[in-house]
């Protein structure tokens, strides 16, 4: 080997990481990548990037470590560059995370959208977001509906940042279209509320680890393609029209967030998402923010209006809320759509599942303090599914209220009364998506 090859760890959490890995490392005799790191995702640390993915330069694959080994390794295997790959982090995060290598002998480095986005041969439609839990999926529903129903596309294929927690190399190229699919697949509670909406609306999507086979496949069957994205990254694929969704209820988050604020500088349009239930002072400083960093961008008010199917039973009721995971993990919010619901249909309390919580639920709300009275939708792995629903069934409570973007009934055995909270993303008078997809789409 070259002693000019530069030694290499990616730190990540098993999604842009190893998109990065692929696009810019794979076969590139100039650097070695010596292990990945892991955060944010449990139990991907530990692992390895399996020989089948990780190419002929790695016939023995990638170690992926914990991040808190990450000086020790700096050290130990004499590494050069240290590249960030992961996304929904506070700049501050970032750069104590900087100093931490720097300090350790190592250099903190980025690559660029335009170093690891893929071109397609299809006409492509990005969404993405400023944190997590701005309504990207609600969005990227929103977006489907219109190029089936308003712009007659009969083949919208859609692809979804990665989540690879099982087999990664089994997982390299995954297609869904039927249930039968996420049943074969062994899917977490994260990766059917992703999938399934679009199963439901009669769409493909595919995900998994390598992501120019999969834009390769998706391309056979697509007249169109949305890129669904993940937290708050930036797109895998070169996009034709960049939309971008932010959240009143966190204003300035827009701008002290990483990658989002990325991703807000690259949005032709821009969503301002729930301005029916935010401050108005707050929407109004979220238009200023991006005014700020992006003055051409398109900007669309829209609201998440809510629905459940018995408004009156859940009136006077004492209620367990159950929210969307990744939204109050690494999103950092203390509440989400439940809530919502619940005080709107004038639920009488809604109760704490803390004291209630078993294992892997009890460390998420260790790990994430600031998570309000409501419980995280955590479903790693059937081991955590098994923890979330002994949690559910412990509370004392006359009523569940779902707010992920399943049913959760479905899939893990809720022993209450339970209604299912559905949101979908309404623009709030003009422009609208409707116009603004004819104009770039139109057929």
């Amino acid at each position: 080997m070259s002693q000019s090859v530069r030694r290499v760890i990616i730190a990540g959490a098993a999604g842009r990481d190893f998109h990065d890995f692929n696009t810019t490392f794979r076969n590139n005799p100039d650097y070695r990548v010596v292990a990945f790191t892991a955060t944010q995702i449990p139990n991907i640390d530990g692992r390895r990037y399996p020989p089948e993915l990780s190419g002929e330069l790695y016939p023995a694959g990638i170690p992926i470590h914990p991040e808190n080994d990450l000086p020790a390794l700096i050290k130990s295997e004499k590494v050069d560059d240290v590249f960030f790959s992961y996304s929904d982090v506070s700049h501050e995060y970032v750069m104590h995370l900087a100093s931490k290598v720097l300090a350790a002998g190592a250099g903190f480095r980025f690559l660029s959208p335009a170093q690891t986005q893929i071109a397609s041969s299809k006409p492509l439609v990005s969404v993405g977001a400023v944190r997590t839990g701005c309504g990207k999926s609600q969005t990227s529903r929103r977006i489907l509906e219109i190029l089936q129903n308003d712009l007659g596309y009969k083949r919208v294929v859609a692809i979804r940042h990665p989540m690879p927690y099982g087999n990664l190399a089994a997982q390299a190229v995954q297609r869904f279209a039927s249930y039968e699919d996420m049943e074969r697949h062994e899917c977490t509670i994260e990766e059917r509320e992703e999938y399934e909406p679009y199963v439901e609306r009669g769409a493909v999507i595919y995900a998994g680890v390598d992501y120019e086979a999969i834009l390769r496949q998706a391309e056979q069957e697509a007249d169109v393609i949305i890129w669904d994205g993940g937290n708050n990254d930036v797109p895998f694929y070169v996009s034709d029209l960049h939309i971008v969704v932010t959240d009143p209820h966190r204003p300035g988050h827009e701008l002290r967030y990483h990658p989002g604020e990325t991703n807000l500088r690259l949005a032709d349009i821009v969503v301002i998402n729930k301005v029916d239930t935010a401050d108005n002072a707050n929407v109004v400083a979220v238009q200023q923010n991006i005014r700020q960093v992006n003055p051409t961008a398109v900007i669309v008010k829209a609201a998440s209006p809510i629905f459940v199917d018995d408004p009156a039973a859940i009136r006077g009721k004492r209620v367990l809320v159950v929210e969307d995971g990744p939204t109050l993990t690494h999103g950092e919010m203390a509440y989400g759509a439940g809530v919502v619901a619940a005080q709107y249909f004038d639920a009488a309390e809604i109760v704490d599942p803390h004291p209630y919580a078993v294992r892997s639920i009890a460390a998420t709300y260790q790990k994430y303090p600031s998570t309000g009275a409501v419980l995280p939708a955590m479903g790693y792995g059937r081991e955590q599914m098994a923890d979330l629903a002994e949690t559910i069934n412990n509370v004392p409570c006359d009523m569940v209220i779902v707010a992920t973007p399943i049913d959760l009934a479905k899939i893990i055995d809720i022993q209450l009364p339970n209604q299912r909270v559905r949101y979908e993303l309404q623009e709030i008078g003009q422009p609208t998506l409707v116009e603004l997809l004819r104009e770039k789409f139109g057929q």
